[in-house]
């Protein structure tokens, strides 16, 4: 799928605020008919602009979870070292997100941790074992504001 026009964007928007809607009540809300509207999101679907359903799940304990948003930086950033990284990151569950990025850092990831003897671990044992790093600069969460919105193109 090329372009997105505005009901595509519409369709988005209200599977971004609530994902598990009807899709008739998706249908009236975008203006469509229920046929109408389940063929554009089963083409949304299929052309991988919606890649997938997810729950925003709160741990028992979240508020006690330690959230660190870690920025590394590569030896080298070419093709090579970047595939590497990229690799190894995606082997450890620990690591919940990456980026790659633009400006000082190369990638920015958020890890989770019961706490920061817990992350230490993290530190020592996965982030500063990932191949090409040569600096990690962690900064820790104080509380989460809001979580997995983004905007429509």
């Amino acid at each position: 799928m090329s372009t997105l026009d505005a009901i595509d964007r519409n369709i988005i928007r209200c599977l971004r605020r609530d994902g598990r809607m009807t899709n008739s009540q998706l249908a009236t809300e975008v203006g469509l008919s229920q046929s109408a509207c389940l063929r554009r999101v089963q083409m949304l679907e299929t052309s991988g602009v919606i890649r997938g359903y997810t729950a925003i799940v709160a741990a028992p304990d979240a508020d006690d979870r330690l959230v660190a948003l870690v920025r590394i930086t590569l030896e080298r950033q070419t093709e090579e070292y970047l595939n590497r990284f990229e690799e190894a990151v995606r082997r450890h569950p620990e690591i919940q997100e990456c980026y790659l990025m633009t400006g000082d850092a190369d990638y920015i990831l958020r890890a989770e941790a019961e706490n920061t003897a817990a992350y230490e671990v993290i530190h020592k044992e996965i982030l500063s074992r990932l191949p090409g790093v040569v600096r990690i600069h962690s900064s820790f969460s104080i509380r989460s504001v809001l979580l997995s919105r983004a905007p429509v193109k």
